[in-house]
């Protein structure tokens, strides 16, 4: 599968994914493909993986993964918690 194929199969299960779970009474409202962005993306042999993120500002993102060797297309979403600096950790 090409890149951007690929891209557009992700976006579009972001927002099926984002759609089928959002209340009808949420302020967000429903996402459209234009409310979806890509984060990073990647392409290796017949594999593509990328990693997306919507304009609503609920620390959601997601990951999906395009295996070429089984037709299989995998889905995660994930909710950012916490962003925390940690200093020196590595010795110099």
């Amino acid at each position: 599968m090409n890149s951007g194929k690929f891209i557009s199969i992700a976006k579009q299960a972001v927002v099926d994914y984002f759609n089928g779970r959002a209340d009808a009474t949420d302020k967000n409202g429903k996402l459209t493909l234009e409310d979806v962005f890509v984060v990073w993306a990647c392409k290796t042999l017949q594999n593509n993986k990328a990693l997306l993120s919507t304009n609503v500002s609920d620390g959601m993102y997601y990951e999906i993964t395009y295996n070429g060797d089984r037709n299989e297309l995998y889905f995660d979403a994930y909710k950012k918690w916490e962003n925390i600096v940690t200093h020196d950790v590595i010795p110099v």
